[in-house]
């Protein structure tokens, strides 16, 4: 069947099911086979790739910096490539839209005689559902990419930008071969990839004109670039007598010299090459030889290059989304993504999947399809470790859902939650001390494993956490009775949700170390919640009320510093309330002081235990691994000093876990919203526990805590999680002193 005629998955503003498009996706073995395979060899196949390269970074920063100069200045960059291809004998078209670009062509076509089409590397036609816009009109289109082919073949849509049919296995690929051409096609891939040159050399011989897109186009001399393996993009450029550019404004850079900026990163993230198969740079009209009227003629190839806009130029114009313009579409982001590789590429309902995807919808496609997936997005910021352009993802994602909300509204639900209850500390705890005498018929020894009716599945495959009897916050007034007489430091204690109302105990052992210290401290009675939840669904102006409450609140301290044991909190505090007041004078001096006295609890005590001395690794039986949480990992970039404390402790063998960075799959609300994602997620995690061979697991984050307690209390109930404060302080207690380590 031809490209086109087929409905795809979710046409543009359909109301979707996304949860029952994610179990399906789930159960797809085929799917789920080769996405496991391809996750699992990339990040070794990818550094392998630059083994030759000095500094990656050094590499990202050449990138990033000669895109963010292009946008800056894509009017003139645009001004000039057009000039460029006009001096070479092309033509140069500029489309607003993907509608103004299918006028433009059908036009060119009625003009020349067009009747047959040859496509590849363009995902800017599948933007603008381009195949589907000819072939009404009559035209005989052929996508020469082969996983292009297929999809066209299937009715699907990509599910990768580089590798568009990957979530395909070669018996599907081959009964797609065999329903298109009418003929049996064995999955024998040198048996199709014979069959598929000997049809598309016809195609290509046929073919009156050839339409692709671009890697990159040139401003000084108005030559396009393709970067390709399988050498049809060459043949689309050279065979027929007419070619066609399309590509976005995002892909014009200034001089030849910084194709080389491309070139070395894009290969390299894309498919794990140094360089591909084909590199082919166009720069306007050549001769080509064809047969018109019978006969054999030379004529100069026709040339046309639509650059298209829908949506690019208004991104460029924006102070933050013009960071957009850093992507060189590699698809690296979605290779390292914990969600992608789970579901695929389709759930994401538009041409681009994964984060990336997900702000490619909204600027180029329409913001409401961008809302009924962008929480898909957990901001564990893995992509940017890895993107080629340094594309800050997770922000861009934060600042759609925050324009969206601002727009738009919350639901009810949010909109009571957070605007009622949150920003009422009182109201808030309140309900949270009724949930602890609500929940005593289900719990049992500080979790709840089971639940009746239509709650059952909550406790499948992990056991929830108990809501505390007695908070943190009643706890405080034995525990300050411990403060040193002559303290060194005056300590607030931000113990945040988590820590105050399920794991108090874990607040218990992080007074008890910074004690230790000889620090005194204290906790301001007016904290209330951070605010990250309500940030996570783009409502920043409920967050602000929060960030003032919190604030003032520690403010009236008069503290030397502020310490937090959960790192999404410390991260919050520190970073993003910074941001949030950007635009307010006041508040945003006050929230400067007071990020400035932010410090992550692990981070903190490594160096003062450094500068005491007491960082000596030991040698203990107890084997323990470590869990990074994203935000102190990736967020905070605080990774070496919990493996310090940890290798420090007595009695502890520390040993790593296979991809002790990846992400357990709480990420916030999105651990309850999606727990058919989740699920999976911890199990992956648990069983990296298990083979390590690890007695406990230690984090740093009391959401990774109760994400891993819940699934190891189910799946392995012998390893235990433990918070590293509750280790220091129970060393502490056994008589590992400062004192005595001095």
């Amino acid at each position: 069947m031809a490209a086109g005629k087929l409905r795809y998955e979710h046409e543009e503003h359909e109301q979707r099911n996304l949860h029952k498009e994610i179990k399906v996706k789930l159960k797809d073995g085929v799917m789920r086979d080769a996405l496991s395979r391809f996750v699992n060899e990339y990040p070794a196949a990818r550094l392998k790739a630059y083994d030759n390269v000095v500094s990656i970074d050094r590499l990202r920063d050449d990138l990033r910096d000669m895109k963010e100069w292009t946008v800056d200045h894509i009017d003139e960059v645009a001004d000039e490539f057009e000039a460029s291809i006009k001096a070479r004998g092309g033509h140069f078209f500029r489309a607003k839209d993907g509608d103004e670009v299918k006028e433009i062509l059908l036009k060119i076509c009625e003009q020349e005689q067009v009747r047959r089409i040859v496509k590849s590397k363009s995902m800017a036609t599948e933007e603008i559902h381009l195949n589907q816009a000819l072939e009404e009109k009559g035209l005989h289109v052929r996508e020469t990419d082969l996983g292009e082919w297929m999809l066209s073949v299937a009715g699907q849509k990509p599910s990768h930008m580089v590798m568009p049919a990957i979530h395909l296995n070669r018996e599907q690929c081959a009964g797609f071969f065999s329903e298109e051409l009418h003929e049996d096609v064995p999955s024998d891939i040198p048996y199709m990839i014979h069959t598929a040159r000997r049809v598309l050399r016809e195609e290509f011989l046929s073919a009156d004109m050839g339409i692709t897109g671009a890697n990159f186009g040139i401003a000084e001399n108005g030559a396009i670039g393709l970067v390709t393996n399988e050498g049809n993009a060459r043949l689309v450029t050279t065979m027929p007598r007419i070619h066609v550019v399309i590509l976005g404004y995002e892909k014009l850079i200034p001089k030849v010299r910084d194709a080389a900026k491309i070139l070395r990163l894009l290969p390299r993230n894309g498919t794990c090459q140094r360089m591909t198969s084909y590199m082919t740079m166009v720069d306007g009209p050549t001769p080509v030889i064809y047969e018109k009227d019978g006969q054999l003629v030379e004529e100069e190839r026709k040339q046309y290059v639509i650059l298209l806009d829908n949506g690019r130029l208004r991104a460029a114009a924006d102070p933050k989304l013009k960071q957009v313009y850093q992507c060189v579409r590699c698809a690296s982001c979605l290779n390292v993504c914990p969600i992608w590789t789970l579901v695929g590429g389709h759930v994401y309902g538009h041409i681009y999947s994964g984060g990336i995807g997900a702000i490619l919808t909204g600027l180029l496609n329409n913001m409401e399809s961008f809302s009924q997936f962008s929480d898909l997005c957990i901001g564990c910021r893995k992509c940017m470790t890895i993107c080629p352009g340094k594309v800050p993802i997770p922000d861009l994602i934060d600042e759609l859902r925050s324009r969206y909300v601002k727009e738009h509204g919350l639901g009810l639900p949010e909109k009571t939650a957070f605007r009622h209850i949150l920003t009422h500390r009182k109201v808030f705890h309140t309900l949270l001390r009724m949930g602890a005498l609500a929940q005593k018929p289900v719990e049992s020894g500080g979790f709840i494993r089971h639940l009746p009716l239509f709650f059952a599945g909550m406790t499948k495959g992990r056991s929830l956490p108990a809501i505390a009897a007695r908070p943190f916050r009643d706890r405080t007034e034995e525990l300050f009775r411990e403060n040193p007489e002559k303290p060194v430091l005056r300590a607030a204690f931000f113990s945040g949700c988590n820590m105050d109302f399920v794991f108090p105990g874990t607040g218990e052992s992080v007074v008890k170390v910074l004690q230790d210290l000889n620090i005194e401290v204290i906790y301001p009675e007016q904290q209330s919640c951070c605010g990250k939840p309500v940030l996570g669904t783009g409502d920043r102006e409920t967050a602000k009320i929060i960030a003032r409450q919190n604030i003032e609140a520690f403010e009236e301290t008069k503290a030397d510093i502020i310490v937090s044991a959960c790192p999404t909190c410390a991260e919050t505090l520190e970073k993003t309330y910074v941001e949030l007041f950007a635009d307010d004078p006041e508040w945003s001096e006050r929230a400067k002081a007071f990020g400035a006295k932010v410090r992550e609890f692990t981070s903190f005590v490594a160096e003062c235990y450094r500068q005491a001395g007491r960082l000596m690794p030991t040698a203990g039986t107890e084997k323990v691994t470590y869990h990074d949480s994203c935000h102190i990992r990736r967020g905070l970039g605080v990774y070496k000093e919990p493996r310090e404390l940890l290798k420090a402790a007595p009695g502890v063998d520390f040993v790593e876990m296979k991809d002790c960075d990846k992400c357990c799959g709480m990420a916030g609300a999105f651990g309850v919203k999606y727990s058919e994602i989740s699920l999976p997620m911890l199990k992956e995690k648990v069983n990296n526990i298990k083979a390590s061979g690890a007695d406990t697991v230690a984090v740093a984050c009391p959401a990774c805590l109760m994400q891993l307690r819940g699934g190891l209390d189910q799946q392995a109930p012998d390893i235990r999680v433990r918070h590293i404060a509750d280790i220091l302080a129970e060393n502490i207690a056994a008589g590992h002193s400062q004192a005595e380590s001095m």
